[in-house]
């Protein structure tokens, strides 16, 4: 009896010995599987253990005021002042390096008053690096943090500057960030390329539920860029973390960007910026508040309260925009209240305000003009022209979600081949 007890305990250690080998080897795609590490991002872990792959190169970087570390030090300082790293040029998207300008608006060649370094606008004029601005780097760097949407314009600036780098055999490198809608859930119409525009460059949703970085393998192989690409993956981030959930302060994306709760509504609620009525700008609150001189805010909020929409409520608001839309009228609308951010669908959302307001207001809400080619910035906005048809025909928002699921359902059959954690 007490030999087979000996077995017995033999056996259950070496079971117990093998699956703590195989749980400290879990390897597949990215570092979320195996041993637990602390949080960081993909600039930290660049400068704590992959810095081999800057060391002695001239560097060039892509980036704004969200390339920071934890502790809120740009990366602009922390390689500029590595002893390590000759950092050569810096290559602003909208709203450029120091998150100065407006929406909009082009900022031109400029030497950086802290570095002295060269700074190159990659909006504007010039959206792709010309191989002139690369003459004097070795390895280009992206660092800025997305919204997780696909008219928000800093993943093409990726893009653009993925094929110029590819163009001069230059390396590209993307310091990963998180997704701060999380990176589960994935929204809306995929884009139909007729629409392309540097508000939606390629086929995907409105809400991708992607990081950059797994963005840029994407558009890589899937759109035959070809650059020699190197994602410098985080640490400790999980695909259901909203950005609250990390340990990250959340910096401003741009300069109407200014609160997690800005992210949360912006995939559906900017749409409204492809028609007559303010979104917000100009105000404390863009994107959370919607309105225009012409709209009756009891009224509004009350028929979108009646809908009965996950996740969210609407409250009659009155606010006067400084700029921008309306800018300086008094306006009339709602205020978009999240009340289960898990529950809420910001895009299904935002076309119910749109259909809402067209319907309750035919003779004064307009979408932006037609272009020569009978595309307004609304179509652009959404990805398509059905949408906005539907919208004046009187369809519902139930039947046109259903249209768009078999384009996200193969878009999603895409995406999981790139997803890194």
């Amino acid at each position: 009896m007490k030999k087979w007890l000996i077995l017995l305990l033999v056996a259950t250690l070496t079971l117990s010995s093998l699956s703590v080998v195989f749980a400290d080897n879990g390897k597949g795609k990215g570092k979320g599987k195996g041993k637990e590490k602390a949080f960081a991002l993909g600039v930290e872990v660049l400068v704590e253990e992959e810095k081999d792959l800057i060391a002695g190169k001239r560097v060039g970087l892509i980036t704004n005021p969200t390339g920071v570390n934890q502790e809120l030090t740009s990366i602009v300082d922390l390689l500029h002042e590595d002893p390590d790293t000759e950092l050569t040029a810096l290559y602003g998207p909208e709203h450029g390096v120091r998150g100065d300008a407006q929406a909009g608006d082009y900022v031109e060649f400029y030497i950086d008053d802290k570095t002295g370094l060269p700074v190159y606008s990659l909006y504007g004029p010039t959206r792709k690096p010309t191989p002139e601005m690369l003459e004097n780097i070795d390895v280009l760097l992206f660092d800025i943090q997305d919204v997780g949407t696909r008219f928000y314009t800093y993943i093409y600036t990726m893009a653009y500057a993925m094929e110029a780098a590819q163009e001069q055999d230059i390396p590209f490198i993307v310091l990963d960030r998180p997704n701060p809608l999380n990176g589960v859930d994935v929204e809306g119409p995929v884009l139909d390329m007729k629409y392309a525009t540097f508000v939606g460059n390629y086929p995907i949703p409105l809400r991708h539920g992607m990081t950059v970085g797994e963005l840029a393998h994407l558009f890589n192989e899937e759109f035959d860029i070809g650059a020699e690409l190197t994602v410098v993956e985080m640490n400790g981030w999980k695909r259901g973390m909203y950005y609250d959930e990390t340990p990250l302060p959340f910096v401003l994306p741009s300069p109407n960007m200014p609160t997690l709760d800005t992210v949360l509504v912006y995939p559906g609620a900017a749409l409204i910026e492809g028609t007559n009525v303010s979104e917000g700008r100009g105000t404390t609150k863009p994107f959370e508040f919607i309105g225009a001189p012409f709209i009756d805010a009891n009224e509004l909020s009350s028929t979108l309260n009646e809908l009965n929409l996950p996740g969210v409520t609407f409250r009659a608001a009155s606010f006067t925009p400084t700029f921008s839309k309306h800018a300086g009228s008094l306006s009339h609308g709602i205020q978009l209240h999240i009340t289960d951010r898990k529950q809420f669908e910001p895009v299904e959302t935002g076309l119910h305000i749109v259909k809402t307001i067209h319907d309750l207001y035919p003779e004064d809400f307009e979408f932006r003009a037609e272009n020569s080619a009978g595309i307004s910035f609304f179509d652009n906005l959404i990805g398509n022209s059905w949408i906005r048809k539907g919208i004046e025909e009187g369809r519902s928002v139930e039947d046109m979600t259903k249209q768009w699921e078999k384009g996200l359902r193969s878009f999603s059959k895409v995406r999981s081949k790139y997803l890194l954690y």
